[in-house]
């Protein structure tokens, strides 16, 4: 225990934790309604949540330098999941988008293992030194971005492209690279979201929002009443009226709104503070590493992290259009909380064997 990271792990125990208290408190009414059983979103919680933990504490015993041998395998392997989703009869599809395999005890989104799948590769390929290796790294990185917004998943899409940026420039990549880069990314964001109606009408109403609230969307609507609802203070645990309904994805995309309404600012920036000391630990163990691929390992997980954190926390407070990004560790899901956790676990074995 005297070289585990505690910080980084207490912290993420207690937005785990703390999402399954926020979890039951945000669904118990919709959940009674539609399934009758108020614990069923907890029930699916609590299972993902002991397998999470599961994958946290074996990553955290497994030397991660033995992953450097099987980042092709990893990589080859989630493409192929990635790939199946498209297959009728595997893949599943829900709310218009193919993006999961039904694997009968819960459903799997491939995207979500592709991000620590894809930090593991370039981890390994960038530790060499090669040189000239840019259009290789786009061909990879376009190609998997590809398939991830054909499931349609902009927002995952946006994020994986995010930790290869992160991870190619603390490769010692030049500058120039990311000139070119960033704003091409952006022009090409910028048109798939045009290119989907629904994406479309999140970007208009994003442009909106600032103007006059009737002018938005609902679901950016009901976000705004929570967050204004929730004042300063918060109108106290289990007080939320937006849960009733009203807000859609309340326990998974927008959880962080029904947190501001009963929590308000103030249990708002706690909770945002904890985030912070999170990828604060992430990049500080990163940093620490003794091998390359440790450090550029350690980059790519707490990029994709910091990621989702930021486009999640963005979106709720409307800087940023509506995407599909869950909260980590709080939101309700079992593919992004397990993959979240077990990345974690790589951390922490990081650290391990760091400097820290």
């Amino acid at each position: 225990m005297k070289k585990t990271d505690l910080v980084l792990l207490f912290c993420v125990l207690f937005l785990t934790f703390f999402g399954l208290f926020m979890i039951y408190d945000a669904s118990s009414y919709v959940a009674f309604r539609d399934f009758g059983d108020k614990y069923h979103y907890v029930k699916d919680q609590i299972f993902w949540i002991i397998l999470g933990l599961a994958g946290l504490g074996f990553f955290s015993r497994f030397d991660y330098h033995k992953l450097y041998n099987l980042a092709i395998p990893i990589i080859i392997v989630a493409i192929g999941l990635l790939c199946l989703v498209f297959i009728p009869g595997i893949g599943v599809k829900l709310l218009g988008a193919r993006r999961w395999i039904d694997l009968r005890l819960f459903l799997l989104q491939p995207s979500e293992l592709v991000k620590p799948a894809l930090a593991i590769y370039l981890a390994a390929w960038f530790s060499n030194k090669e040189k000239g290796r840019f259009l290789e790294f786009l061909m990879l990185v376009f190609f998997i971005i590809g398939l991830v917004v054909l499931e349609p998943d902009l927002g995952t899409a946006g994020i994986i492209m995010f930790e290869a940026m992160v991870m190619y420039f603390l490769s010692g990549a030049k500058t120039i690279y990311f000139v070119v880069l960033v704003p091409v990314a952006a022009i090409l964001g910028f048109i798939l979201a045009k290119l989907e109606p629904y994406r479309a009408a999140r970007l208009t109403s994003f442009l909106n929002a600032g103007q006059d609230i009737s002018s938005s969307s609902y679901h950016v609507k009901q976000i705004l009443i929570a967050l204004g609802s929730g004042g300063l203070t918060g109108v106290g645990l289990g007080n939320s009226l937006q849960k009733y309904a009203y807000l859609p994805e309340n326990v998974t995309d927008s959880i962080f709104a029904i947190i501001a309404e009963e929590l308000g600012f103030i249990g708002s920036v706690f909770i945002i503070l904890v985030f912070v000391l999170v990828v604060w630990r992430g990049f500080k163990i990163a940093s620490s590493s003794k091998d390359l691929f440790g450090k550029l390992l350690g980059g790519g997980i707490i990029a994709f992290l910091a990621g989702q954190i930021l486009v999640n926390l963005a979106a709720q407070t409307v800087l940023l259009p509506l995407t599909g990004i869950p909260l980590p560790f709080i939101s309700y899901g079992g593919s992004a909380l397990i993959i979240d956790l077990s990345a974690v676990g790589i951390l922490l074995n990081i650290a391990r064997q760091g400097n820290l």
